[in-house]
């Protein structure tokens, strides 16, 4: 985290769920930065998490057995708690109770962040690992719709496609991550590889540039501060329609005999 600041990156998403994240370890290099004045706290883009029990191990951030809108309010305190802030600018629903249509619960816990962005604790909502039925059902019927969506982001699914064309019409903001993790495939390809040599870049560059393009904030989870500045240095060059068409449909499935 500190090493991420001092590179430059001042998006920072979390997760109250110490199983995968740790909140606290981000909030102690942030006090560190604000006290040496490396950043600001207006500086910075802070996203964390309410995640179900499904998704936790024995370190809960909540009781397990408060009702729905008590834990996120627990998880939520906790997190502020955490991070030394009081205001997150995006708090995000990570992912629905089950895999299937959005449930009672689903519908009691985003009730309840809608109730902490109403405090303005929270300035925005998002929810990731949502296929696109939740999406369009939360859309349809949340009071503050969601700003962002957060999901793995897969070549072999056309990159979201049909997500990130329902995101447009809504105004919601695709948040990508696995961009290199879920596509090692893509990136070892020749023809990929042949693309970035041309523009003089890696096909990790060429990946975040395409993503750039389409619309997409790409997440990058490295701890390498060589690939850190990697990862920014896209700026400097443009995919053209053709390479960002091929890209999207790399790993589409072609028709037996094609």
């Amino acid at each position: 985290m500190t090493q991420a600041l001092a590179n430059g990156f001042r998006g920072i998403d979390t997760a109250n769920q110490r199983k995968h994240y740790f909140e606290a370890g981000v909030g102690s290099a942030l006090e560190k930065a604000f006290a040496e004045g490396q950043v600001r706290r207006a500086d910075l883009f802070l996203q964390t998490k309410f995640t179900f029990l499904r998704g936790q191990d024995h370190r809960l951030p909540y009781d397990a057995e408060a009702p729905a809108p008590v834990q996120v309010a627990q998880s939520f305190e906790k997190s502020l708690e955490h991070l030394g802030t009081d205001y997150v600018d995006s708090y995000v629903l990570h992912g629905p109770s089950t895999g299937g249509r959005l449930t009672p619960k689903d519908w009691q816990v985003w009730r309840a962040m809608e109730a902490i962005h109403a405090s303005g604790r929270a300035r925005l909502l998002a929810v990731s690992n949502f296929n696109l039925d939740q999406l369009r059902l939360l859309c349809a019927q949340a009071k503050v719709k969601p700003r962002f969506i957060q999901n793995r982001c897969y070549a072999s699914r056309l990159w979201d496609k049909p997500i990130r064309d329902f995101c447009r019409v809504q105004g919601v903001t695709y948040q990508g991550f696995s961009l290199l993790t879920a596509n090692r495939t893509l990136l070892d390809h020749p023809g990929f590889k042949e693309m970035a040599m041309r523009h003089g870049k890696t096909p990790m560059q060429v990946v975040f540039r395409f993503a750039l393009q389409v619309g997409m904030v790409a997440l990058t989870g490295t701890k390498d501060a060589a690939h850190m500045a990697e990862d920014q240095d896209i700026f400097d060059f443009t995919l053209s329609d053709a390479e960002v068409s091929a890209i999207e449909m790399a790993a589409k499935p072609h028709p037996a005999g094609t």
